[in-house]
């Protein structure tokens, strides 16, 4: 699996779950209205300006703070393709699988700029910078992991075993 976009998004080291999605939005159980809040916390027009396919880059310890799910799936939800970071938080990290959205921990997020065009590739950990002509590492998901982030998520990975 490839994923190709845009970054749209580059934020600095410990962006919170309050960040990415304010609490005061937390009783809401659309993923429609999650996403018109996406980023409302760092940046008012993020929700706004994000177009489906966009990549957010980030320094280290992503989605750090509370375990709510609400934050990934207010990522998902606004459209973005993946989330590539110097790392993140656990709970985050596994929330993203669980829901399918793919995430990529990169050292060298520091040479990616926003507006560039990356592409990344799922089986061999390689992120291409088609703006640039360079090229990153990031670490790879286990086989099974990958698996989960392909058909949508833990519960969608659950149904589709469950039919066979």
């Amino acid at each position: 699996m490839k994923i190709t976009g845009k970054v749209f998004g580059k934020f600095r080291a410990d962006i919170n779950t309050d960040e990415i999605i304010p609490a005061v939005y937390l009783d809401t159980t659309s993923d429609e209205e999650l996403a018109r809040h996406c980023m409302e916390g760092i940046d008012t027009e993020f929700a706004q300006g994000v177009q489906k396919g966009n990549i957010i880059v980030a320094d280290k310890n992503f989605g750090c703070g509370s375990s709510r799910e609400h934050a990934p799936i207010a990522i998902k939800a606004c459209g973005v393709s993946c989330v590539i970071a110097k790392s993140f938080a656990r709970i985050f990290y596994r929330n993203c699988i669980n829901i399918g959205l793919p995430i990529f921990e990169c050292d060298q997020t520091d040479k990616i700029k926003e507006k560039d065009i990356l592409e990344i590739d799922f089986q061999t950990g390689i992120i291409k910078n088609l703006s640039t002509d360079e090229t990153y590492s990031t670490t790879l998901f286990p086989e099974f992991m990958q698996k989960l982030v392909e058909v949508g998520g833990l519960m969608e990975y659950v149904k589709q075993k469950n039919r066979l």
